[in-house]
């Protein structure tokens, strides 16, 4: 049975699980990566999470199992792809470049250790277990507090000459509009990001002036999650809110598209958990902002990849991804 090492590292916890070609998780762990503000002793710590797992799952299959370790997939805030390092993350406590590939083929003694950003993982855990398995162009994009996208062509993910190509979030939507964390303006994940949904549902009140089921909750407290979960209960601040992000969600995919002709786009996240309310304006935005050799060609297709494991899954599918 062949097993991948999936990681997951965001700003506050790291998750690291054992993955098998099948896409199912057989071993998880985690820990904080906060603590941390030194690379190098970041690495030890993963390291030794893995070498833990590594024998936990050993020992429940026993000596006779035929187990093949494949290697560590690896998805990060600011990963490089060519040079296996995290490059000056904006978001977690170790600064500079982390060259966290080589730290750990060094630590584990594994030549493959793959590291790339969390949006193309996500993309290939799309492309290896979720709903993207027969599509050879598409694009993966992920909403939540930013928004990422991963992007492949002719049945290859895209890295670009810098390994960060697919920064479709911090493309300019609208010159002039709202600050980003980078001092830019306009930048799009800060309108269709689980962020932007919130700084939408702001102006959506002082703009209607009409009651909210949230009003009772401090502004500091008012999530994402809940501005949904109030627009499917029929809220119409928050409605109105998921409409409009929608909309300009699917009027930038068109522009999106012509570089690419994808075949499909495929969702993820917290957000698209509103379903048609969200996914119906970026379908009827997309068309209407498209040319007409372009139209009724693009699939807009919710995620297949589950929530709470996406991440991993996709760490992983690198590693198999890179094997296959």
């Amino acid at each position: 049975m062949k097993l991948a090492f999936g990681i997951d590292i965001g700003g506050t916890n790291t998750r690291v699980g054992v993955v098998n070609r099948d896409g199912r998780i057989l071993g998880h762990s985690s820990f904080n990566t906060a603590d941390f503000f030194d690379g190098g002793l970041y690495a030890d710590q993963l390291a030794t999470v893995i070498k833990s797992l590594k024998k936990e799952v050993e020992e429940s299959y026993g000596a006779d199992a035929s187990l093949e370790w494949v290697g560590v997939g690896s998805g990060a805030p600011n990963a490089n792809y060519w040079t296996g390092a995290i490059e000056e993350p904006p978001n977690l406590n170790f600064k500079g470049n982390t060259p966290l590939a080589a730290m750990l083929r060094e630590r584990l003694g594994m030549d493959r250790v793959v590291l790339t950003n969390d949006a193309n993982a996500a993309a290939i855990g799309e492309k290896i277990f979720g709903g993207a398995k027969e599509y050879t162009d598409f694009i993966m994009i992920t909403l939540g507090t930013g928004l990422g996208s991963g992007v492949y062509v002719d049945n290859k993910m895209v890295y670009g000459h810098t390994g960060c190509a697919g920064e479709v979030g911090h493309m300019t939507f609208d010159p002039g509009g709202r600050f980003c964390g980078y001092g830019r303006r306009g930048s799009l994940e800060n309108y269709c990001s689980a962020t932007g949904i919130r700084r939408t549902f702001f102006a959506k009140i002082a703009e209607m002036g009409i009651p909210t089921m949230l009003d009772e909750k401090p502004i500091n407290a008012v999530t994402s999650k809940e501005i949904v979960e109030i627009a499917e209960k029929g809220d119409e601040v928050a409605k109105a809110t998921i409409e409009e992000t929608g909309e300009r969600l699917g009027q930038a995919l068109a522009s999106v598209a012509l570089v690419t002709s994808p075949a499909a786009f495929f969702l993820f996240g917290g957000p698209v958990q509103a379903g048609d309310i969200l996914l119906d304006p970026i379908r009827n935005a997309f068309e209407e902002h498209m040319i007409p050799i372009y139209k009724g060609r693009t699939e807009i297709i919710e995620s297949q990849l589950p929530m709470g494991e996406a991440a991993i899954l996709g760490a992983a599918a690198l590693v198999f991804a890179e094997v296959e």
